[in-house]
């Protein structure tokens, strides 16, 4: 999607997202902007332009879940699809599965004791010795875990943290 293209598929993405055609042409100017080696396609360097999001540890998190052809950038149609998830309109599932996937780092159904410490060490930083995080991972998994198999699939994930009010932020784009 170079700089002087239109936006491929408007029709289609616009059925697969929570966006208006116009919301999706206004999201597409941002793109551009944020494209800034006109590729096409945008790199986590290229999101980290974003002031918001430079402070944020899980943005590589969010990126990888966003790259469903996992080429390490980010094009237009997973631009939208990705954050489409995060408008008021998104399924409350799919916000579910997308939360439970910043976690499920090997991408194999489940979060393992070492995968929830590896994503909460990004988030508390040095906040925390380590044997202070590893206590309170090993308490999260041993509430979250009701087959008693030492790791939480996504429906124990969603008996935890399903009652809650699922909300993902993103700043304004």
């Amino acid at each position: 999607m170079g700089a002087q293209q239109s936006i491929p598929n408007l029709a289609a993405l616009e059925s697969e997202s929570n966006f208006t055609e116009e919301e999706i042409k206004r999201l597409g100017r941002r793109f551009r902007k944020l494209d800034t080696d006109g590729s096409g396609t945008l790199s986590v360097t290229e999101f980290m332009a974003i002031p918001e999001l430079q402070q944020n540890p899980l943005v590589e998190r969010v990126l990888a879940i966003f790259d469903d052809n996992n080429d390490g950038e980010i094009d237009f149609e997973e631009f939208i699809k990705g954050i489409s998830l995060f408008s008021v309109q998104g399924d409350r599932e799919k916000k579910l599965r997308f939360a439970f996937q910043i976690y499920d780092v090997d991408c194999d159904g489940y979060i393992s004791n070492g995968e929830l410490f590896q994503v909460l060490k990004l988030m508390v930083g040095n906040n925390l010795k380590d044997s202070q995080l590893q206590q309170i991972v090993d308490k999260t998994i041993i509430y979250a875990d009701k087959d008693g198999d030492g790791r939480v699939s996504f429906e124990e994930f969603c008996a935890v943290v399903g009652q809650s009010d699922v909300r993902l932020e993103l700043p304004t784009i």
